[in-house]
């Protein structure tokens, strides 16, 4: 169902771009474009800045941190729990990586390892969806879970 959405989707703009004389630009993510977004996202991070972070999400975006069981959906949630999350100075490291891709959307799935400045450290299950908008890939969703023990 998802795939025939997706075609009928991408017909209907490439319809509606022949019709106007518009060129349709489908941007698609590799796994090694993927990497360079997370280290965009970790280096934010890193600034210890958390309107840095959330500049790496669309004002849309919903945020489904790791450490906090609150859903994030707007500018203020995502700055309220970086605020909170960057104070432990965390440093991630993809451990794992899935990557999916469609015109102007992509999916990076997989695990993550933060590790902090008092020398804790945390492994998780992550996925960001990404969307292409105005040249550039935007995080639109963001969730993070800590593994089981």
């Amino acid at each position: 169902m998802l795939k025939t959405f997706a075609v009928i989707t991408l017909l209907t703009a490439s319809a509606f771009a022949s019709a106007n004389n518009v060129s349709v630009q489908c941007a698609t993510l590799d796994k090694q474009q993927a990497k360079i977004l997370f280290e965009r996202w970790n280096t934010a991070l890193q600034t210890g800045d958390p309107g840095k972070v959330a500049a790496n999400y669309t004002a849309d975006a919903v945020l489904l941190p790791t450490l906090s069981n609150q859903p994030r959906t707007d500018l203020a949630g995502k700055l309220d729990y970086f605020n909170k999350f960057l104070k432990n100075k965390p440093v991630g490291t993809v451990d794992s990586s899935t990557v999916m891709t469609s015109c102007n959307s992509a999916i990076d799935t997989g695990t993550y390892t933060f590790r902090f400045s008092d020398n804790s450290a945390v492994s998780a299950r992550y996925t960001f969806t990404y969307a292409f908008v105005d040249n550039q890939w935007l995080i639109t969703s963001h969730h993070s879970s800590a593994m089981p023990e």
